[in-house]
């Protein structure tokens, strides 16, 4: 069975993270309808979602139609069972053309609030990430393997 995810970050179709991305793009943009708090967060630059409806911005971002075996990859990729990791959850979006139109649930990584302090912000609170700011973003370190 497939699910939509709202994908605001590296995630996006051409940014760093868009190969576990195997989903489908639906067409056009889309917009959170509640204000959501966008950062780009450490040495990373990671972008960060925060978890405080009502406060920031309208996220613009990219919705996919994503299989079990994508979200599952994503899943991993956010960390998701990780203390420290994204979390998965649902909330609206609507497509930006549209303006106020209908708007639809869809999954989205966002971070826990408590993970969150403000002097790890880089950037933001930001509308949307963007190209420019992908260019600041740096994988993870691989972990050392001890011998």
């Amino acid at each position: 069975m497939s699910q939509l995810v709202f994908v605001f970050g590296t995630l996006k179709e051409g940014f760093p993270s868009s190969a576990t991305n195997r989903g489908a793009r639906v067409a056009g943009d889309f917009m959170t309808v509640e204000r959501f708090p966008l950062y780009l967060v450490g040495k990373r630059f990671s972008p960060w979602l925060i978890d405080a409806a009502g406060e920031g911005e309208r996220v613009v971002g990219q919705v996919f139609e994503v299989d079990e075996a994508t979200l599952v990859a994503m899943d991993k990729l956010e960390r998701v069972t990780e203390s420290d990791g994204y979390r998965r959850v649902m909330l609206e979006v609507e497509a930006l053309q549209d303006g106020r139109g209908a708007a639809c649930r869809v999954y989205a990584y966002i971070k826990p609030r408590e993970q969150f302090t403000a002097e790890d912000v880089r950037l933001g609170p930001l509308r949307e990430y963007t190209r420019e700011h992908a260019a600041l973003y740096r994988n993870r370190e691989p972990l050392a393997i001890s011998r």
